[in-house]
């Protein structure tokens, strides 16, 4: 069963989310999660939405302050997000 295209939730891929019922997830109040299993975890495309619905600043300060994501992942993402490989294809 695909999801439909909402602009008020992102399409980030179910499985990063497993534990979560994603029909009532709250993806505001959650983005701490949602931005860390996207970095450690998402593809091309869930990184693309990520973006999309957060926006660079909020998904990079996010990561910065994280706990979770080790120092590698940080610094994937201050270079990833910054480069123009997230959407050169």
């Amino acid at each position: 069963m695909s999801r439909q295209p909402d602009q008020n939730i992102p399409l980030i891929s179910p499985h990063l989310l497993w534990e979560y019922d994603l029909s009532s997830f709250d993806f505001d109040k959650s983005k701490r999660i949602v931005i860390e299993r996207v970095i450690e975890r998402g593809t091309l495309e869930d990184w693309r939405e990520m973006i999309r619905y957060y926006g660079e600043e909020k998904v990079l300060l996010t990561a910065r302050q994280s706990k979770q994501l080790s120092e590698k992942d940080k610094g994937f993402t201050e270079i990833f997000i910054h480069s123009t490989l997230l959407y050169a294809a």
